[in-house]
């Protein structure tokens, strides 16, 4: 296992060195002069001229890029003399529309995402895992039905659509709930949670859906397997033989694309954090994509990669805790 974990982080390092070299290339070599985008209208070449020098913009480009990587692990100086500014670690850059720095800007809107992400997954899981298992232990059964039917309609409706139809029904109509706001739990649990809960369901709706299908296709197929009629045979109770027979391994695809789907919104969900108004990553993204700022798309992109390589790592793990054949291969 030991040997195992070794070879799977140094293949995560060399997965985010390359991205590093992506994003890098994209928003640094293919992308307009940085410079001039700082520097605005109005500007003198002179002044352009010194920008490129605080920035490093005029070295080579194999020395900015490993001035950028070096930033992200050890932090880096921008300028020189009294000029000089230093961006401590891990160091994204300055936004160029606020000087922000990028870490700041982000690690003050990811408590945001996480909590949407978190609270919409365990909901999903638990309607999604749920749903589906009993769809498939009643197939053909009108519960069955109804269940493919309310999950057909969480992949059909749009995510802005159903956001916007709780918000009018919910806020609007019934007054049941406010209107979405970023409160800290701390502060407030009772609005944390009542602004928090439709993001939630919109988003668990839509997510709930495909793992419902999954669910029900994967344990109808392993309840067909000949080691479940043997569990049977030998007269194990119908709850065990479900529960460690035919459960776990239907569970193994569903381990796969929770790790990409939760490591994903981790790294915003911009169309739910833009129709409910909340300050996440997700909203932020589309904010400095509308105002180009660079350094900003550039830190969420790596945020968002490096969420989605650590899942993969965890999801091999979780692995070899679903499945006993692969716990004896990774020994």
């Amino acid at each position: 296992m030991a040997r195992y974990l070794l070879v799977r982080l140094s293949g995560v390092l060399l997965i985010l060195l390359l991205v590093c070299l992506f994003t890098f290339s994209i928003f640094f070599v293919l992308s307009p002069d940085p410079a001039v985008q700082i520097c605005g209208k109005n500007c003198t070449p002179e002044l352009i001229d010194r920008i490129r020098t605080n920035l490093g913009l005029d070295e080579p480009l194999f020395a900015q890029f490993t001035s950028f990587v070096g930033g992200l692990f050890a932090g880096r100086t921008y300028g020189v003399g009294e000029s000089a500014v230093h961006c401590a670690a891990p160091c994204f850059g300055y936004s160029f529309q606020s000087s922000q720095p990028v870490w700041e800007m982000i690690s003050d809107r990811l408590p945001v995402s996480v909590t949407l992400a978190t609270g919409a997954a365990v909901l999903w899981l638990l309607a999604g895992v749920v749903g589906g298992l009993i769809g498939a232990l009643k197939q053909g059964t009108w519960w069955d039905r109804s269940a493919m039917v309310v999950a057909l309609a969480g992949l059909s409706v749009p995510n802005y659509v159903f956001a916007l139809l709780l918000q009018y029904v919910l806020v609007v109509e019934l007054e049941w709930l406010p209107f979405p706001q970023a409160v800290a739990f701390g502060d407030d649990p009772a609005l944390w949670f009542q602004s928090y809960l439709m993001p939630w369901i919109v988003l668990a709706f839509a997510y709930a859906s495909v793992y419902a299908r999954l669910t029900r296709a994967n344990v109808i197929d392993t309840l067909a397997e000949n080691f479940v009629r043997t569990a049977r045979a030998k007269g194990l109770p119908r709850q065990q033989v479900i529960r460690r027979h035919a459960l776990r391994p239907a569970l193994t695809p569903i381990a796969t694309i929770f790790g990409m789907d939760f490591a994903g919104l981790l790294g915003g969900a911009l169309i739910t954090e833009t129709v409910f108004g909340l300050n996440g990553i997700g909203k932020m993204t589309a904010d400095a994509i509308g105002r180009n700022d660079q350094p900003v798309i550039m830190g969420v992109t790596l945020l968002a990669a490096a969420f989605v390589v650590v899942g993969n790592v965890v999801v091999d793990l979780v692995y070899t805790a679903l499945d006993p054949r692969v716990r004896l291969t990774v020994a």
